[in-house]
């Protein structure tokens, strides 16, 4: 434009944040990527990180193809239940002028933007079942949960659906998204059992160095997740969001290490790890509503919520290799009764709700979708394709150029 009005320069800035913020949140599979395969066995690392890149593709091709429409049935959506209804349509239709989305961002920003969020819950349930899943097995799963189950929800709340008429609040996913995943995690880990490394006490992490590092991406990519979610560059509210987001980590880092220092005697630095991301979950609800100390309350607790509930799970045998389901399953909840519990014009009686009807619709379809693929095509490799490793099974290649130690030492046990 030769000459650009206030209100064409305000939706170029809103516009480029959002993208901005677009960009942060695939940052965050980078960052479940590296995570998770710092937090398994070495003989697992390719098959985690081929996971993690298929999922993101998944995520973004079944979004374009149903997940969108079937999450906005708006009236600016109604081009038909299969594929992008913008093909085709007018520009003023598709956002590409100023009358979309208030003027706040083109319908493509809000596509691509979305699609992040929707291949995120997929990614939850990765970690959960690592290490043991046939890779067929979870990427059907995957491709099911993302493609069908996640919007679904998602339309509820921010579809404009009946949560949403009830006044249900949650701003960035902490049960959209992240509850959504957790109960995909919770039956998956719950139907595969435990690994035989963990039952002998010998499932160990091969790379801490590589879970920080994930860790702090995901830090950095939730600034995009929870800031984006505004969905306008206004400053206000982008600022408070970010204080907000921050402040719960740091407390959630605090109190999980803390805790978990005078109850193992020693700092845990994967407790630590997880205590940031379980501020992260905890404060997404509620993000735009609470004040910064009202955040650090939101986020140390959930710290302590994630120490607990890894115990429990521990002491159920209930193996779940980087912690997802006390991360994003327990620290979601929390933070989505949070709410209802520290802001004044939230019901904890609404926020119950939204939680258990994401509880009643993604338990029994996870049972369904598991449970279909273990009785056809199976759902959990061999004992001995565990023992060897997913990387050397499934990809016939190894992370790191040469044969693992404990891979090496078990052939030669098996040739024994």
């Amino acid at each position: 434009m030769t000459d650009p009005t206030a209100a064409d320069a305000l939706f170029w800035v809103n516009n480029t944040w959002m993208l901005v913020a677009t960009f942060l949140v695939f940052v965050m599979h980078l960052g479940f990527a590296v995570l998770e395969s710092g937090l398994v066995h070495s003989k697992n690392t390719v098959n985690v990180l081929f996971k993690n890149i298929t999922i993101l593709s998944i995520g973004l091709l079944t979004y374009a193809a149903v997940g969108f429409n079937l999450m906005y049935p708006g009236e600016a959506f109604a081009g038909g239940f299969f594929g992008f209804s913008g093909f085709g349509i007018a520009a003023d239709e598709t956002g590409l002028g100023i009358a979309y989305a208030d003027g706040a961002y083109t319908y493509w920003t809000d596509f691509i933007f979305q699609a992040m969020f929707a291949a995120t819950a997929a990614t939850i349930v990765s970690g959960a079942v690592a290490e043991r899943v046939k890779l067929e097995s979870f990427l059907i799963f995957s491709s099911i949960y993302v493609a069908v189950i996640y919007p679904m929800v998602g339309m509820w709340h921010w579809g404009g659906g009946w949560l949403a008429a009830a006044g249900f609040h949650d701003f960035a996913g902490s049960t959209i998204v992240h509850g959504v995943g957790g109960w995909g995690a919770l039956v998956g880990a719950w139907m595969l059992g435990p690994r035989a490394a963990k039952l002998r006490g010998e499932a160990q992490p091969h790379s801490l160095p590589l879970a920080a590092i994930g860790v702090l991406l995901l830090w950095f990519g939730w600034y995009g997740f929870n800031g984006g979610s505004v969905l306008s560059a206004d400053p206000g509210a982008v600022s408070l969001v970010v204080v907000t987001t921050s402040l719960a980590a740091a407390a959630g880092v605090m109190t999980a290490a803390g805790t978990s220092w005078v109850v193992d005697h020693k700092p845990d630095l994967s407790m630590a790890l997880n205590g940031a991301l379980a501020g992260l979950v905890g404060v997404t609800a509620g993000a735009d509503v609470v004040t910064p100390m009202t955040a650090i309350i939101i986020g140390g607790i959930a710290g302590i919520l994630v120490l607990g509930s890894s115990k429990l799970l521990d002491r159920i045998q209930l193996d779940d290799p980087v912690g997802a389901i006390p991360v994003h399953l327990v620290c979601g909840i929390w933070g989505t009764l949070a709410v209802g519990i520290f802001v004044p014009d939230k019901s904890i009686a609404t926020q119950l709700i939204g939680v258990a009807a994401t509880a009643a619709f993604c338990l029994p379809a996870s049972l369904l979708i598991f449970g279909a693929l273990r009785a056809t095509i199976g759902l959990r490799v061999t004992a001995e394709e565990e023992e060897m490793g997913l990387d050397h099974h499934e990809h016939g290649m190894e992370a790191y150029g040469l044969p693992s130690v404990t891979s090496e030492v078990l052939l030669e046990l098996a040739a024994k």
